[in-house]
């Protein structure tokens, strides 16, 4: 079953679960998603594996979170994809896909939940 992490090199949880996946033997396909965001539809499928809603994804501790208004709970899902695809460091990391299951490894031993 391929596997394909949705990667930030610079975040050391980031980089933990990519060895934790190869340390199982597994090569996934690595998406710096910084570099290669995710459109919209993406999202929303990713949202659907994970069972969780958009503001659910996003990175609260990112400055841009709160500049945005994205704390307020009135935050539509539409609203929090739209500010992820137009600012991908909001999406919480690392998600991992395998399959038709996703987990966002936090903490990163949830990413045996997939394996």
């Amino acid at each position: 079953m391929p596997v394909t992490i949705w990667h930030n090199p610079r975040c050391s949880t980031s980089r933990r679960v990519l060895e934790m996946i190869r340390n199982k033997g597994i090569e996934p396909h690595v998406v710096e998603y910084l570099k290669t965001p995710p459109s919209a539809a993406e999202l929303k499928a990713v949202l659907a594996k994970l069972g969780i809603g958009a503001r659910d994804l996003l990175r609260k501790k990112e400055p841009d979170y709160r500049k945005r208004g994205l704390d307020d709970d009135k935050v539509t899902d539409a609203a929090a994809i739209r500010a992820m695809t137009e600012n991908p460091v909001l999406i919480e990391r690392p998600v991992v896909l395998a399959g038709r299951r996703a987990v966002l490894a936090r903490p990163p031993e949830r990413v045996f939940e997939v394996l």
